[in-house]
């Protein structure tokens, strides 16, 4: 049953084959099954159950809907009520919130039964799930691996068969990344489209949830449940509501001849996203998905974006700007961890704070209140946001040639735990392909094409898509197709075979 997809799994609940407190208890077991990848900060089964319940009283009363009864794990980024809710950090550990993020409102108010809140970087500020108060991630196709990050708790618990489908937030590339190290599907939308009410902060205009699952159809189902107008988060975006599994099995163009389902699809290559750092074996699994879209009818286009390369300077000072003022609210004074001793105000402050945040949180917030101070605001901090404008527009100039924008996720597969724990610039530069579409608020997903080979043998490869804004549906859309005709979406680490 784990390896159904959620239109399966609904359709067994619909139909009571089985029961959503059955489900619940097999993936329940497979997580306690699995406790050495560390993908969950915590599960309870308890919880987990009533709402399960819940949710076979919705179906026996012929409520349901397309996702009731269906398990969900939830990014600890996103405050839970009845849950604690940390960001991966000794700074809220132990926290519990009174009120649910508008994601975990939406998906619980479609009928989705809450498995547990999955690891992550602390505060979402890493490439490799190492920064977390509660250990490193590891990932299930070689546990010796990271699963990418920072969203590489809910990426690994999909991967494993843990959960059919997870929440994770993408600001620099938290959802793509991981996705692509994983073996996995997952899509960042257009900033705006998914509530950021209830996600704790790391750079407000960058922080964008979205879902992780398996396929591209899988992501279609939960983007339409997470997606949507808020009126509590001002960068929320009023625009209709979406069905965006609509497009799906349907051709690109009206007239696409019989066995060329996406021809009229023009595909921009960036020159900039196949040159000098890009791993052979990562180039050959894009090259071979590249020339399965041009077998199903599309075109590849030459395109540039010219800023590319900046989009790592830029990131790092607009983020940890950001940073250093959404976690000024971490004092140890209303929440949060406070030091046992000291002696006065300030003092605690100092030492709660020192305390309460890891190395990564620490570095990233004394770079953003820098590049924030007198004298620094306008050679640094104003200069990466003319930058970021730039970066938008080359965008704009590509997507006059192409439909779409394909590439690599990462220049490599996942690396080693503590292979780049000593050096943090090699980390930032694992994110050359991602920053860019965060940085100009574009929706993006990572598609599996590939493993890499040699000594990379068997840790997968993500396929890059990124789109032009409010153009979700078309993505998914061509990411099914590709999908339809391929099978490393489907493929499972052993760590996945373990019996429960």
């Amino acid at each position: 049953m784990y390896e159904k997809s959620l239109s399966e799994l609904a359709g067994a609940l619909a139909s009571r084959a089985l029961s959503a407190v059955e489900l619940a208890q097999l993936y329940l077991k497979r997580i306690d099954a699995a406790r050495e990848l560390n993908a969950f900060i915590e599960v309870d089964p308890e919880l987990t159950l009533a709402q399960a319940r819940e949710a076979d009283a919705r179906l026996a009363r012929g409520e349901g809907g397309p996702l009731t009864g269906v398990p969900v794990a939830h990014k600890d980024v996103f405050v839970t009520r009845g849950w604690h809710s940390t960001a991966g950090s000794k700074m809220l550990a132990g926290y519990e919130s009174p009120f649910d993020a508008t994601v975990v409102e939406r998906l619980a108010r479609a009928g989705m039964v809450t498995l547990g809140k999955t690891n992550m970087d602390e505060f979402a500020m890493g490439s490799s799930n190492e920064n977390s108060a509660f250990g490193a991630v590891r990932n299930p196709w070689d546990e010796r691996a990271v699963p990418g990050g920072s969203s590489g708790g809910s990426a690994a618990a999909v991967a494993a068969r843990l959960a059919p489908a997870a929440t994770a937030t993408d600001t620099g590339g938290s959802i793509r990344q991981p996705a692509s190290f994983s073996g996995v599907t997952g899509i960042k939308p257009t900033y705006g489209r998914v509530s950021r009410y209830g996600m704790i902060a790391f750079a407000s205009s960058l922080d964008q949830g979205g879902p992780i699952a398996r396929s591209a159809a899988d992501c279609a189902l939960l983007l339409g449940a997470m997606a949507g107008f808020d009126e509590r988060d001002s960068t929320s975006l009023q625009r209709p509501d979406e069905d965006y599994a609509r497009l799906l099995g349907q051709p690109f163009a009206a007239d696409a001849p019989a066995g060329k389902p996406l021809a009229g699809l023009r595909i921009g290559l960036p020159k900039e996203y196949f040159g000098e750092g890009l791993a052979g074996d990562v180039r050959a699994a894009v090259d071979a998905a590249l020339a399965q879209y041009e077998a199903l009818g599309a075109t590849l286009v030459p395109v540039s974006l010219p800023k590319t390369e900046l989009s790592i300077p830029v990131y790092y000072v607009i983020a940890p700007a950001e940073a250093s003022s959404n976690l000024s609210r971490f004092d140890g004074v209303r929440y949060g961890h406070r030091a046992a001793e000291y002696r006065d105000l300030l003092d605690m402050y100092k030492k709660s704070r020192a305390q309460g945040f890891g190395p990564e949180v620490k570095r990233r917030i004394l770079v953003g209140t820098y590049v924030l101070s007198h004298g620094y605001y306008d050679a640094y901090y104003l200069q990466a946001q003319k930058i970021r404008r730039i970066i938008a527009q080359d965008f704009q100039e590509a997507f006059k040639q192409c439909d779409f924008i394909m590439g690599p996720v990462a220049p490599s597969v996942a690396w080693d735990i503590g292979a780049k724990g000593d050096d943090p610039v090699q980390m930032y530069l694992a994110d050359i392909y991602t920053l860019s579409v965060s940085l100009a608020g574009l929706p993006g997903m990572s598609v599996p094409c590939g493993f890499g080979t040699g000594a990379n043998a068997g840790l997968p490869v993500g396929l890059q898509i990124i789109g032009n804004y409010f153009d979700e549906a078309r993505m998914l859309q061509i990411a099914d197709a590709f999908q339809r005709v391929t099978d490393w979406h489907t493929q499972a680490p052993q760590a996945a075979s373990r019996e429960a």
